[in-house]
């Protein structure tokens, strides 16, 4: 049962080792026994020991090897009972995972070791002593001895308690493992409490500490010493709100007011409503008064003029100062220095007489009553003494920047060079030698013209002769001159005015030409369209061949049986067994089948109707011919007038059957002239 209690109790400190808070060292140092080690062994004696550490109780049953080991359970190596590699053995661990209450009760086994291993421990004979003892120990680095006395044996070891990595305090159930990342800033004192690394405070240091000053209300921040604003707020501490867009003038005492300072208004505090508080736009003294909106007045005290009243009224502009005074400019007012012989405001009274000569330049002088004289002077001089000559240049009379001559009774006007005229205001018409050549159009300016040239000519007079193809096409383009310019032919691949752009590719772009399908198609049409107009002209050809043909047939035809009608087949061969004439026919001449044949000739045809009477045998087929209606009234006249006699032509006329066809719709009737022998030939088809 022990051995499979083994596992377990392994499985139970296994699992102790990985949730340990703290490991308990115990090494020993020496053993002795007086009873022999090695009782069955008499080479290679080897022993263990087994450490147990149990609860302390106050009764003697905690030094007991039951109940089980409940801190924990170890053993050492397996090693030989020489005391030299029992005090070199290590140390054994018992893992401590629960907190440490200081004190325990300490079982210490010393044990034949054979074969076997560990099970050693299962026979009570390897046993080889037990020292149990009472302890107190405190968590530190520090090993406390103990010495244990046994039934004839001494053991001397070693031991002290530490805390695992990133366990604290006196019992090490303090954890606290020290981290600088998100969810934490700090470190870890003995204690097991969280020390804050600088910047950062709260339980488990996540809140970054501000700036200095830093609104608490209105200012946050990410990191240690910044001083970020909320939404509002701003200033170096976030302790100033934000005044609303716009706002001008304005205060505000939370986020987004525009309180507007005195003497502003509007929604904005964009408004002026105390200008000349606020600007003091009027100078030397003036007052000034709002008009609302930023305007104001000016009122300006005497003396002063314009909007702002910064311009001093000077009352000498007007030359108040007569006789010769010099003015002095005061305030509002003025002084007038007179003259020896002058005196009053403005030097208006003289007191001189015309004894005393006061005229100058041949003036007449006229004594006042009131006192004082007057002087009138002549053509030319002016002034209160005449002394002044009048300028009659002074008046501008030349025009266009002439120079003014004063000659006395009169001015002269030296021009400038392109005007003429007395006053020299005519501008001479430099065009009127038509100075441009090649059809240049002139315009005419100041002692000088400008030519505008027609195309291909240049020069100031248009003389000389230019092309303007002088490389104005770009990419190889040919020019052409034009009325308009040069006009360039462009290569393929290139565009623009001076085929200066290359042409756009196509993004997508089937194989060959894209515009392929379509010539190819008009192509294709074309022919078919030539070919249809080739087969309808040749079949009309030979339906105008054909046609040709049968009317080449059909007059061989009438010819032949024309001849056979009138009996001159033999007539003309000389051939035949009638000797060119039937029996009782009158034998005719060779001009009547002549009139038959030539065309455009006296002959007649007839479609009157005839009645045919068949008379004949086989080799002699007679018909004879009575005429119902023989010719036409006319023709009958004319027979009449002409003393037809039938009885000089048979009245039954033999003729050999022609070739039309009996079934025709009409039926010829062929007439002879007068001037031939007048016989009428009737045949039937």
């Amino acid at each position: 049962m022990a051995r499979s209690l083994l596992p377990c109790l392994l499985l139970f400190v296994s699992a102790q080792t990985i949730f340990s808070s703290a490991v308990f060292e115990l090494k020993i140092n020496s053993f002795t026994s007086a009873r022999s080690v090695c009782q069955f062994q008499t080479q290679d004696c080897q022993i263990f020991f087994r450490v147990c550490l149990k609860h302390s109780q106050d009764s003697q049953d905690d030094t007991k090897p039951e109940p089980p080991c409940t801190y924990g359970i170890a053993f050492t190596e397996i090693f030989g009972a020489d005391p030299k590699s029992i005090s070199a053995s290590a140390p054994v661990k018992v893992d401590i995972s629960f907190k440490w209450p200081e004190t325990f009760a300490l079982i210490i086994e010393a044990w034949n070791a054979e074969s076997s291993g560990l099970d050693s421990t299962e026979n009570q004979n390897n046993l080889i002593s037990r020292l149990a003892t009472r302890h107190r120990l405190r968590v530190g680095e520090d090993w406390s001895q103990g010495v244990q006395f046994g039934n004839q044996s001494e053991l001397n070891y070693s031991y002290h308690l530490v805390c695992n990595e990133y366990y604290h305090g006196n019992a090490c159930s303090s954890y606290c493992r020290p981290r600088n990342d998100t969810f934490g800033h700090y470190t870890c004192d003995d204690n097991g409490g969280r020390r804050c690394l600088g910047g950062w405070t709260g339980v488990y240091c996540s809140h970054p500490i501000c700036a200095a000053g830093c609104s608490k209300d209105h200012g946050l921040c990410e990191s240690p010493g910044e001083c970020v604003c909320r939404q509002g707020w701003q200033g170096e501490r976030c302790d100033e709100c934000a005044r609303h867009p716009g706002c001008i003038h304005g205060t505000c005492l939370q986020p987004w007011q525009c309180n507007c300072r005195e003497g502003w208004g509007g929604l904005y505090c964009d408004q002026d409503l105390n200008y000349c508080t606020n600007h003091k736009p009027c100078k030397n003294d003036a007052s000034c008064t709002n008009t609302g909106q930023g305007s104001y007045t000016c009122t300006c005290r005497p003396g002063f003029t314009s909007k702002n009243c910064e311009i001093e009224t000077n009352e000498c502009d007007s030359n108040p100062c007569k006789n010769g005074g010099s003015c002095k400019d005061l305030e509002n007012d003025y002084s007038c220095e007179c003259p020896q012989g002058f005196y009053g405001k403005n030097c208006e009274i003289s007191a001189m007489t015309c004894a005393d000569g006061p005229c100058f330049n041949g003036g007449t002088c006229t004594e006042s009553v009131v006192g004082g004289y007057s002087c009138r002077c002549p053509s030319g001089y002016t002034g209160s003494n005449c002394e002044k000559r009048i300028d009659k240049c002074s008046s501008n009379p030349c025009a266009n920047g002439a120079q003014c001559l004063d000659l006395g009774k009169r001015i002269m006007c030296r021009c400038r060079a392109g005007f003429t005229g007395s006053r020299c205001e005519t501008n001479i018409d430099d065009c009127a030698s038509n100075p441009c050549f090649n059809a240049g159009t002139c315009v005419d300016g100041i002692n000088d013209f400008t030519c505008t040239c027609t195309l291909g000519f240049t020069s100031k007079d248009c003389a000389m002769r230019i092309s303007s193809c002088d490389h104005p096409c770009h990419n190889g383009g040919a020019c052409y001159t034009h009325f308009t310019g040069p006009v360039c032919k462009c290569p393929l691949g290139f565009m623009g005015a001076r085929c200066e752009y290359p042409v756009p590719m196509a993004t997508t772009k089937p194989s060959g030409n894209p515009d392929g399908p379509s010539a190819l198609i008009a192509a294709v049409a074309l022919g078919l369209v030539t070919l249809t107009l080739l087969v309808f002209a040749a079949i009309h050809i030979l339906r105008q061949l054909r046609r040709g043909r049968k009317l080449t047939g059909m007059t061989t035809s009438v010819k032949n049986n024309l001849e056979t009608a009138n009996n001159r087949n033999t007539l003309v061969s000389g051939g035949g067994s009638y000797n060119g004439s039937l029996p009782g026919a009158p034998l005719c001449s060779l001009r009547e089948k002549e009139a038959f044949l030539i065309p455009g000739g006296q002959l007649k045809v007839s479609n009157k109707d005839a009645a045919l009477v068949e008379n004949g045998g086989d080799n002699n087929a007679i018909f004879k011919n009575q005429m119902a209606d023989c010719n036409l009234a006319r023709d009958e006249q004319r027979m009449a007038r002409n003393k037809f006699d039938p009885k000089k032509c048979d009245s039954s006329v033999i003729v050999p059957p022609l070739s039309f066809s009996k079934d025709g719709l009409y039926h010829p009737v062929f007439i002879i002239p007068e001037e031939m022998e007048h016989c009428v030939f009737a045949t039937e088809v």
